[in-house]
């Protein structure tokens, strides 16, 4: 008998308490206060974002001609990257109690601070949270430059092939253009035939942000320096966005797109958190307790690592795999896991799902 048919066959006798198993789960979270709002942990967060923006700009006006901007560049990167967290965590209703305020917000913080399209971001996440790892639905795994399914990779020959092949150990240098085809996918959305609520308001904000910024830039330096710190600011930007969304999910179970996973199972073995604590916390946004995130999308980031121990041990009670491994970890486990992919490795009696109902 098939893996996937011992899922069908052992899975029917446990539909009714799975049904309830995340009930139960809400209620312990529900019970320990951790979804309320955190107002005065968000003012904070944008005190020091909106701080660490008149730091950085300060520099960029007043160290002059010198490479010591170069820095500078990496410190947009990495303050656009916090931006684009806080934007997330306003597109998951964290920060307001109002749906309306929470949308206002991520949509400018999104749109102005970090050069991405608050309809293309709700449109593609909102995909990925409701099937994260479903083949032909979640659009973080769909085929691109990247393969995550072993399905699509005969067909790529030369050098996309030849690529493809080693694509583990280009995965992070192809990174570096992760800033531009972030930008390029919010000026396709906004200024495209896609359907975007207030479209010219985001086009006038995604506007100031990728022809404001790099004309004050290019007016501050010069075109040589300007071009070499929109340069590096655009690498650092996209190394630090990839770097802290893939080790969540990429290496993780792959669900076919016509199988039934209840709502707990399906989150929780598809994502990994990233262990490092409060630290990890600020480097990551709130991304490293991926598991609680994705189980309980509007609570606060702040709180998730207080939701942790009650997760862990709730998916213990329940034979539900939690998995947790350190960023470097993580890193080699998406490094091996594409490098397989690419190489089309396919065992069919590899399903990951198969041991947890059949236990």
């Amino acid at each position: 008998m098939s893996p996937v048919s011992v899922i069908e066959k052992t899975r029917r006798p446990a539909q009714q308490r799975q049904l309830s198993d995340y009930t139960e789960l809400s209620r312990r979270i529900k019970a320990a206060g951790l979804l309320e709002r955190r107002h005065g942990w968000y003012l904070f967060r944008c005190l020091m974002l909106l701080g660490g923006f008149g730091v950085a700009f300060t520099l960029l006006f007043t160290l002059g001609h010198t490479w010591w901007q170069l820095l500078v560049a990496a410190l947009f990167g990495v303050l656009i990257t916090q931006a684009a967290f806080l934007s997330h965590d306003g597109a998951h209703r964290q920060v307001f109690a109002s749906g309306v305020r929470n949308e206002w917000f991520a949509r400018v913080v999104g749109n102005l601070f970090g050069g991405l399209s608050y309809g293309w971001w709700m449109r593609k996440h909102s995909k990925h949270h409701a099937n994260p790892n479903t083949i032909g639905k979640d659009e973080d795994i769909g085929t691109g430059a990247i393969v995550f399914d072993v399905a699509d990779v005969a067909g790529r020959t030369g050098i996309v092939g030849w690529i493809t092949a080693r694509q583990g150990w280009l995965f992070f240098p192809m990174l570096t253009l992760e800033g531009l085809n972030l930008h390029a996918s919010a000026v396709k959305t906004v200024f495209g035939r896609a359907e975007v609520k207030h479209r010219f308001l985001e086009g006038v904000l995604v506007g100031i942000r990728l022809i404001g910024f790099p004309v004050l830039v290019l007016w501050a330096l010069g075109p040589g320096m300007g071009l070499a710190f929109m340069a590096v600011q655009l690498v650092v930007f996209g190394l630090y966005m990839g770097g802290s969304f893939a080790p969540s999910h990429k290496g993780m179970p792959m669900i076919q797109k016509d199988m039934s996973v209840d709502f707990l199972r399906r989150q929780v073995l598809t994502s990994r958190n990233i262990l490092g604590g409060r630290p990890m916390m600020w480097v990551m946004g709130g991304l490293n307790y991926q598991v609680e995130h994705h189980l309980f999308p509007s609570m606060p980031s702040v709180n998730l690592h207080r939701a942790r121990p009650i997760v862990r041990a709730y998916c213990a009670e329940n034979d539900i795999l939690y998995t947790e491994a350190t960023l470097f970890e993580s890193y080699g486990i998406v490094i091996a896991f594409l490098n397989r992919v690419g190489m089309g490795y396919a065992d069919p009696f590899d399903c990951p799902f198969a041991s947890q109902y059949r236990a």
